[in-house]
């Protein structure tokens, strides 16, 4: 280093590693210089790298350290290694840049000519991390007059414009290799300028460089961006792919630099003019470039336009750095304009509900009857059946029109009518009109039917439940958490029993802790999956839609953070962004809340021996008396539908999400076994019992109406 470790160089710093012996002796030597100010940085900063979420593991070197000097400031200072530093520095990008496309970026060298609007992009590039090299050129040096739109000092003045740009570039980030052109470019230069790069921003002053260098980039198939701070003019021209395209998108005939060379600037006004379009000028550029060389000195430029510009060549670059969609063209994104559209937003609060009158309630035996059928839970309230009465039976038709991707084989709407078909017959009981009934299976078409005849029997035990089925209802609001007495278990085990099924119950706080986890990242794989996130939106009435399907909004009992969530969550474009991130974990929070505070989670099971569609009607009448049973004590119930639920082979699972059918298989094995359900068992249904944390009402979900009839469940 010789005796002024200071004159090392005028634009790059030095980097030391004290572990190197040459290094060592090069800082002992700066530490002895009295006039060299002393910073470490080194804990603070790695102290930052520890508390980034999703920091362990993301770099090859997180002990390294560095001592960087910079001799134009005369100072030394601490920094970790290249690999912490950039993790920590560019962890803000993260997700609008994933990791792999920040890596990727940092593999291009971009050059750019013209340091004064180059400056801001040189920089911008930098910051954002989206640059592996940069080469910059420039021969001026910086004037006062140069400081409206170059964001340097006046400790800058007299420094060449390259070392200006290079030298704050290295501020920021010393690891970042920077080159300087500081004699600019010319016809000799321009090659050994453009070889190698990735991408070529020209900013230069003089017309006739700006076709050298457009002439360079077609030979060397560089790809050009160029702003004019002018309404925010942008150029692509992309010689990466199309070597033989014209300069300037062939605005200038057939003008070569060499036909540019030696004229005057009032010679030049003519191309410039081409060049730039008169008409698209802004009227105070066009007005002012009358003015130049009378009151005017130059064409003047706004450093909010610069910066503005820059943002935009930014933009472009990371599009071809990523190799996303960029043709060459032309583009003006001119934020005055866009002002000049200010509006007042529209607030986005929760929706307005106007909800229509309570219907009256159906007065005629049979009326009653459908009105209690309909009242059944079915998933996302879609109400998958027809129902056809008259004097000597209600018939209730599986309609498939109403399935969904998770309601495979129509499981799930077997479920539902089998609970239809159970409430239909304690509303027959309780009015004198009960008969015996029976299920159907591909009858004339239909899929499943279940039928009641009307006869005149009556039965007490149907009959009580006959109440219960009118204000049965989903309450999704968290639960306190209280335990569930042995009594009430007993009772809800005892009613499932008796329908011919089976209840497994969770009620140990770590089984419901896991199990929410569980259910949560299905929650997770539903969102992420199109159909599933589609139909699941479809499910979630607003006050525009249909009143008489689907879940009733306000019934989700979202917090407003969980309904801000929601919002965001209803978005596809959302929602195929954290997909192939694999991320979202997230959306299974509003699940994973709600299980955590539950009492017990149970799901009802039936023998496996009678898979058919029958079955699973059957078992939807264990589903609804073991609801009717636990609202009878005070319990509040909701149903936990995971993705597997009606699966029963890897296919299955594929027809649901093609994507993620390991994962779902994992999560259906592991909440099995939780529960314990065993290989002979089949579930129909998983609902959450709880006890409210308030005493509020749920909101219930309309029904279609009847002929004749309109209710509400």
């Amino acid at each position: 280093m010789g005796d002024d470790p200071a004159r090392v160089s005028d634009h790059r710093p030095l980097i030391l590693d004290e572990a190197d012996p040459a290094h060592a002796r090069t800082l002992a030597e700066l530490r002895d210089l009295p006039h060299i100010e002393h910073i470490d940085l080194r804990e603070p900063l790695r102290a930052e790298f520890d508390r980034l979420a999703g920091a362990a593991g993301s770099v090859a070197d997180p002990d390294a350290q560095r001592w960087i000097y910079y001799p134009w400031r005369r100072a030394l200072v601490g920094l970790p290694g290249p690999d912490v530093f950039r993790a920590v520095r560019l962890d803000r990008n993260r997700n609008k840049l994933t990791r792999a496309e920040q890596d990727r970026l940092a593999t291009s060298t971009i050059g750019v000519v013209g340091q004064s609007v180059g400056h801001a992009i040189a920089y911008l590039l930098a910051l954002e991390g989206v640059v592996g090299t940069l080469r910059l050129a420039d021969l001026d040096d910086i004037e006062l007059s140069n400081l409206n739109r170059v964001p340097g000092t006046v400790f800058d003045i007299g420094v060449n414009k390259a070392v200006v740009t290079a030298r704050k570039i290295a501020e920021l980030d010393p690891y970042l290799p920077v080159e300087i052109f500081e004699t600019g470019l010319d016809a000799d230069s321009v090659d050994a300028f453009l070889a190698g790069l990735s991408i070529v921003v020209e900013e230069c002053d003089s017309l006739d460089m700006k076709l050298v260098i457009r002439e360079a980039a077609a030979t060397h198939r560089v790809p050009l961006l160029m702003e004019t701070s002018d309404r925010g003019l942008l150029d692509v021209e992309r010689f990466d792919l199309e070597p033989d395209r014209e300069p300037f998108h062939g605005l200038l005939g057939g003008v070569r630099a060499a036909d540019l060379r030696g004229l005057s600037a009032q010679d030049k006004a003519p191309f410039v003019v081409r060049l730039l379009g008169a008409r698209g000028l802004s009227a105070r550029m066009a007005a002012s470039m009358v003015e130049v060389g009378e009151t005017l000195s130059s064409w003047p430029q706004l450093g909010s336009d610069v910066m503005h510009g820059a943002a935009s060549v930014v933009a472009a670059a990371r599009r071809i750095g990523l190799g996303r969609k960029l043709p060459s063209g032309r583009i003006r994104i001119d934020v005055d304009d866009c002002l000049d559209d200010l509006a007042e937003p529209v607030p986005e609060g929760e929706p307005v509900w106007d909800d229509p009158p309570e219907p009256a309630p159906a007065v005629d035996p049979i009326g009653a009857i459908m009105t209690a059928a309909q009242r059944a839970p079915s998933g996302g309230n879609s109400q998958p059946w027809r129902l056809r009465a008259d004097a000597c039976a209600l018939r209730i038709e599986l309609a498939p029109e109403a399935s969904s991707a998770m309601d495979i084989g129509f499981r799930g709407s077997a479920v539902a009518l089998g609970a239809a078909l159970y409430n239909a017959r304690t509303a027959a009981a309780a009015h004198g009109l009960l008969g015996p009934h029976r299920f159907v299976e591909q009858d004339a078409g239909v899929v499943l039917t279940g039928v009641l005849t009307l006869g005149d029997g009556d039965d007490p035990v149907l009959a009580a439940d006959y109440p219960a089925v009118l204000t049965r209802a989903t309450d999704r609001a968290p639960g306190t958490g209280a335990a569930i007495p042995d009594a009430v278990l007993a009772a809800l085990n005892a009613v499932a029993v008796d329908s011919g099924a089976n209840l497994r119950a969770l009620t140990d706080r770590d089984d419901l802790a896991l199990a929410a986890t569980l259910c949560g990242e299905s929650d997770r794989v539903r969102y992420l999956t199109p159909r599933t996130h589609a139909e699941m939106m479809d499910e979630v009435r607003w006050p525009e839609d249909d009143p008489d399907v689907g879940i009733d909004a306000r019934g989700l009992a979202l917090t407003p953070k969980e309904w801000a969530g929601f919002e965001i969550a209803r978005r596809a474009d959302v929602m195929a962004q954290l997909r192939s991130w694999d991320g979202g974990a997230a959306l299974g929070a509003y699940t994973r809340d709600r299980v955590r505070t539950g009492s017990a989670l149970v799901a009802v099971t039936f023998g496996a021996a009678d898979s058919r569609l029958e079955g699973y009607a059957r078992a939807g009448t264990a589903v609804s008396r073991v609801w009717i049973e636990a609202q009878r004590h005070g319990l509040a119930v909701q149903p936990i539908s995971p993705m597997y639920l009606y699966a029963r082979s890897s296919g299955e699972l594929a027809a649901i999400s093609p994507d993620y059918v390991d994962t779902l298989a994992s999560l259906q094995s592991r909440f099995l076994n939780l529960l314990g359900v065993p290989g002979h068992e089949i579930m129909a249904l998983v609902l959450r019992l709880s006890y409210p944390a308030a005493d509020t009402a749920p909101v219930r979900s309309r029904r279609r109406p009847l002929p004749g009839v309109d209710s509400r469940s």
